[in-house]
């Protein structure tokens, strides 16, 4: 087999990914860009905590920081891991998501699209309406406007919940 044939045999093969291990703290590669992280789904504040502890810095800062702002914007707050990034819910579902990735974090509201001022960024795969913002320091966190939409897209029905 040529070197040309080899490496289009190799590009076939999936990737392979082990989660870290619980506690302990990876790197996010730069080829992680677009990319959720391998943590494993946890439902409770423990695994939420846990992966932001695991995100290199400056990540790690934004991320503690959206929920620190989330636990104070919204009473009985739940948290989770699912699909690489820590999601966040009241009542009956997930209102939005938190996930470190090369070089920001994404912050993004599920139902984003009826928000208002509707969020700036529209991720890819994650659903017609999802909308959100890209941070890459603690500083591009506009509190006041988070918040706002923290509490807006909590008024309504989140993903996986019931119809208020």
């Amino acid at each position: 087999m040529t070197s040309g044939e080899m490496g289009k045999q190799d590009a076939r093969k999936p990737a392979t990914r082990s989660a870290a291990p619980a506690g302990v703290a990876f790197t996010l590669p730069e080829a992680m860009t677009g990319r959720a992280s391998p943590a494993k789904a946890a439902v409770g504040d423990k695994p939420v905590f846990a992966y932001i502890a695991s995100l290199p810095q400056p990540q790690r800062g934004i991320a503690e920081a959206v929920d620190a702002l989330a636990a104070r914007t919204l009473p009985n707050l739940q948290r989770s891991v699912k699909w690489g990034m820590s999601y966040y819910g009241v009542g009956d579902g997930w209102c939005f998501c938190c996930g470190g990735f090369a070089g920001h974090v994404k912050l993004m509201f599920i139902n984003g699209a009826a928000l208002d001022p509707i969020p700036p960024v529209t991720p890819v795969g994650m659903g017609k309406s999802t909308r959100g913002v890209e941070l890459e320091s603690v500083d591009d966190i506009d509190e006041r406007q988070i918040a706002a939409w923290m509490n807006q897209v909590a008024s309504v029905p989140g993903v996986g919940g019931k119809k208020r």
